[in-house]
């Protein structure tokens, strides 16, 4: 059976009896599906007969040396930020598909792939307009990055971590969906308490768009600055001449964004875990694994930011990484008292980092 023989809900949090005995499937699967690639009777009798939590990872493990491959060729490493919105949703669209096949109640699962799909399509399309998926675009840190450990060692980084472990994580922070399988089995309809995570999970998409929105209308209006050095609507020079925003939701946070990103991934946890009456399970890892690299990644982010933006340390001091402080004096001057002052624009003058260019 593709599927372990569960007594009751809280067994389908059990790795030992969910997983465990459906790794030796792993290694069977690519000859499997080398005899049957030309027959899609076969390839659906396969599709069956594996368990769907092995072919989520066995996808994952094929996409590694794909990843790899490109980026070398290319000398381009951001191959997978290009796939990083995308497949999420297509993981929780195969549990769908599986449950559907199998003959399952779907309808959890079928709110669960709706919310992921419109994560994905915000996502998506928060890339795509930053110029994610132009020729040759790359994340700036990966540049530095490179300068920093040097062409062998960025290679072995490569092949551990930005090819194979960024794409078996895609394929952990899902693995609730396959708790959701399981328990599916009992027939269990939305009650109320599925119905609240599906709606905290699009009110955290909600929170993401604006705070998207914000920075892209700030950027936009600041290079329309820098460009005629002519403050545009509803902004502030003072704001423009800082670099970087610290109205909205960002008086709050640092990284509004990247708190709810991090935010829907718990509580997709949450949901496997409520669902199967446990408090805690094994699908813990990829949430986790999420949250220690939104960790390192925004303090690399804010390395690079302190650098360029004096006023940035002053602005870390009064505002929260993640979490809003209650006691904040925003808005207000986040000038740092060592910044130099800055210089009015005169006679078509730019003002960047407290001084004037033409």
């Amino acid at each position: 059976m593709s599927l372990p023989v569960v007594k009751s809900l809280v067994e389908c949090s059990d790795y030992k009896t969910t997983v465990l005995p459906y790794i030796p499937q792993l290694y069977d699967l690519p000859g499997q599906l080398l005899q049957a690639w030309n027959n899609p009777t076969d390839l659906q009798t396969i599709y069956l007969a594996t368990n769907p939590l092995i072919t989520a990872l066995a996808f994952s493990l094929a996409l590694a040396p794909v990843f790899l491959l490109i980026s070398e060729i290319n000398r381009n490493y951001s191959q997978v930020d290009r796939m990083w919105s995308i497949l999420p949703s297509i993981y929780h669209a195969h549990y769908v598909t599986y449950a559907h096949l199998s003959g399952l109640n779907t309808l959890r699962l079928d709110n669960l792939l709706a919310c992921s799909v419109v994560w994905s399509v915000r996502l998506t399309f928060n890339y795509w307009r930053k110029g994610g998926y132009g020729i040759g675009s790359e994340d700036y840190r990966w540049e530095l990055l490179r300068k920093r450990i040097g062409p062998p060692l960025f290679f072995v980084f490569n092949v551990a971590f930005i090819s194979l472990a960024q794409s078996i994580l895609l394929f952990l922070i899902t693995t609730p969906a396959y708790v959701l399988v399981l328990a599916s089995r009992f027939g269990a309809e939305m009650s109320s308490a599925d119905v609240l995570f599906s709606r905290v999970l699009m009110g955290l998409v909600l929170v993401e768009f604006f705070a998207d929105q914000q920075q892209w209308n700030f950027q936009t209006a600041k290079a329309s600055y820098l460009k005629l050095a002519k403050v545009p609507h509803k902004f502030e020079q003072e704001d423009l001449d800082r670099g970087f925003v610290v109205s909205g939701l960002w008086a709050w946070s640092r990284h509004p964004n990247f708190a709810a990103e991090q935010a829907i991934w718990v509580v997709l946890y949450q949901w496997g875990c409520w669902t199967s009456e446990a408090m805690y399970n094994w699908t813990f890892v990829g949430c986790m694994g999420y949250l220690i690299l939104f960790q390192a990644s925004t303090w690399f982010t804010e390395l690079v930011t302190s650098t360029k933006y004096p006023e940035y340390a002053e602005y870390k001091r009064r505002v929260g990484k993640f979490i809003p402080r209650l006691t904040t004096d925003l808005p207000g001057d986040f000038s740092d008292q060592k910044a130099k002052p800055k210089v009015e624009p005169k006679d078509g003058a730019v003002v960047k980092n407290g001084k004037a260019k033409r």
